[in-house]
């Protein structure tokens, strides 16, 4: 396997199902045959707790790629990234499904059911990944590491271990704070299993998930210095510029000037811009790559589900394309292409100006939902290293291509955004000279480079789009500019109608699925749903 933080899960991962009506799945232990004293009785044992907190975001569950720690919801559906994705991008301009599965139709038009299986999936998963982070936390206290005889540099590793799980459930929080608003809350200080989980409101999740940040900080490793694919300073300072940013949707007063305190921090660390833009979504992006921040790992041999880059790059081809050119030869599923306003970014939509943006086909437009060939393919992501090498595979449709849930591009972008919303402390130089930077990688020259009147707060919209498109961004971005919803920016099928039409604007957040409002009495739907 390629990666130093080796994806190796013990056994007993969470099973959870909203279709069972408990009234606390937030709020369970571990449907596990071992007990914790035995899994964590040794320094190793807390080690391999860790794993299985990352793990939980790249794998399906501890029993392979047919099976699913989600009740209710396909195997194939189940992965973290995939239902992420799906919920930033099937609903925007930059992604459309040609596929039928129930609730997919609906994620195109932008208007999800409150029974949307995708959504109850995310949800889900964000609730399992804070769950097993709850259980790590409440054994690997300080009181738990004396009782065990844990001590000294091993108990001082743990508490390093400690900060990353806390950092991974903040995570996990801001997904559903952005995604769905005012979900069940819970930590590792709530008994197990007494009372169904209590909802917290929009701010006051946004204020406990600045402030977990704020805490770990200093019990973080340094940025760059932990090994590759866990949490550090690094990754702490990205989510909180990233949580700032949106800030003023998430609790109607904006923190620009935070925005750029930590982005700069990031920027700061000693990460820099890879040299080539393409070699980022290759499956050696693990390898002298200074720009990631925190990645989730995977490896098409022992790592597989299909979720993840597996989905990214599959759902993107087909057989007409030449699977083998992007690394899964036995793969090429035909789902997921652009809508036209995506290559509409690019001064030239087959990349040779602007290259970043990769596309294939013939057909521009979106006429028809289920004709993958209408609309073109994104051909951003590759299972190849180099040139033409395709790692390991089990049956030539998995990939090892990682994938960055922080990169310093972003924390340049969210530098400039808030420079120009007015935040404090920044430098208009300094973001023409980041945007620059960026923008010389895409074009191979300075011929795209910009001016500084050109750095209007809707400039970072589309230079986003081109940055960072199908990186799991969009909706939280449409939201914050106000686009998403209303009818003054229309895409392809949006609300139903095939030249775009109005949403409304409580669709900004997801509802709460229905079937935790009627296993959890606590829970008040969503305003609209």
């Amino acid at each position: 396997m390629k990666n130093s933080f080796k994806i190796i899960l013990t056994s007993g991962v969470l099973l959870l199902s909203l279709n069972s009506c408990k009234k606390d799945d937030l709020n369970v232990l571990p449907t596990n045959d071992v007990t914790s004293a035995t899994v964590y009785a040794t320094p190793a044992g807390y080690k391999q707790g860790l794993v299985k907190l990352y793990a939980a975001y790249a794998l399906t569950s501890s029993t392979g790629s047919d099976n699913s720690d989600i009740g209710g919801l396909n195997s194939g559906f189940a992965d973290f990234l995939r239902l992420f994705w799906t919920s930033q991008e099937l609903v925007t301009d930059e992604a459309i499904c040609a596929w039928g599965d129930t609730g997919i139709p609906e994620l195109d038009y932008s208007t999800p059911s409150v029974d949307n299986q995708f959504l109850r999936g995310l949800y889900s998963r964000s609730i399992l990944q804070i769950t097993v982070c709850n259980e790590f936390l409440r054994e690997s206290t300080p009181e738990k590491l004396a009782s065990r005889n844990i001590t000294g540099t091993d108990a001082a590793d743990i508490t390093r271990y400690r900060a990353e799980a806390r950092f991974l459930r903040a995570y996990q929080y801001w997904v559903l704070l952005d995604a769905f608003g005012n979900p069940p809350f819970v930590t590792e200080n709530d008994e197990i299993g007494k009372v169904a989980p209590k909802q917290i409101q929009r701010a006051a999740l946004f204020t406990y998930i600045e402030s977990e940040l704020k805490a770990i900080e200093g019990d973080l490793a340094g940025a760059r210095s932990n090994e590759y694919g866990r949490a550090d300073k690094g990754a702490d300072w990205a989510l909180l510029a990233r949580l700032y940013l949106n800030a003023q949707v998430y609790t109607g007063t904006a923190k620009y000037t935070e925005a750029i305190t930590y982005s700069s921090k990031v920027i700061a660390a000693g990460y820099s811009l890879k040299a080539s833009y393409m070699d980022l979504f290759k499956a050696d992006n693990n390898i002298n790559n200074t720009e990631n921040i925190l990645t989730i790992n995977y490896d098409g041999v022992t790592g597989t589900n299909y979720g993840g880059t597996t989905f990214l790059i599959n759902a993107g081809i087909n057989a007409d394309m030449g699977t083998a050119s992007y690394g899964v030869p036995s793969g090429g599923w035909g789902g997921n292409r652009t809508r036209q306003n995506l290559p509409a970014l690019f001064p030239d939509a087959n990349g040779t100006l602007d290259k970043r943006g990769v596309f294939f086909g013939a057909k521009n437009t979106v006429d028809e939902i289920g004709v993958f060939t209408d609309g073109l393919r994104v051909t951003k992501f590759k299972n190849i290293i180099g040139t033409s090498t395709i790692p390991p595979s089990l049956n030539g449709t998995f990939s090892s291509l990682d994938f960055a849930i922080f990169r310093l591009a972003e924390q340049y972008l969210i530098y400039g955004e808030a420079v120009a919303r007015g935040g404090s402390g920044g430098d208009a130089g300094k973001a023409l000279e980041y945007v620059n930077a960026l923008r010389q990688r895409a074009y191979g020259n300075t011929s795209g480079n910009v001016v500084p009147a050109t750095l209007t707060v809707d400039f970072y919209l589309d230079e986003r789009g081109r940055e960072l498109y199908w990186e799991g961004h969009r909706r939280t971005d449409l939201v914050r500019f106000g686009k998403f919803t209303g009818g003054t920016y229309l895409w392809p099928f949006k609300g139903g109608v095939k030249a775009g039409t109005s949403i409304p604007a409580y669709r900004n957040i997801y509802p709460i699925p229905a079937a935790d409002l009627i296993a959890n009495p606590n829970l008040v739907q969503n305003t609209g749903y």
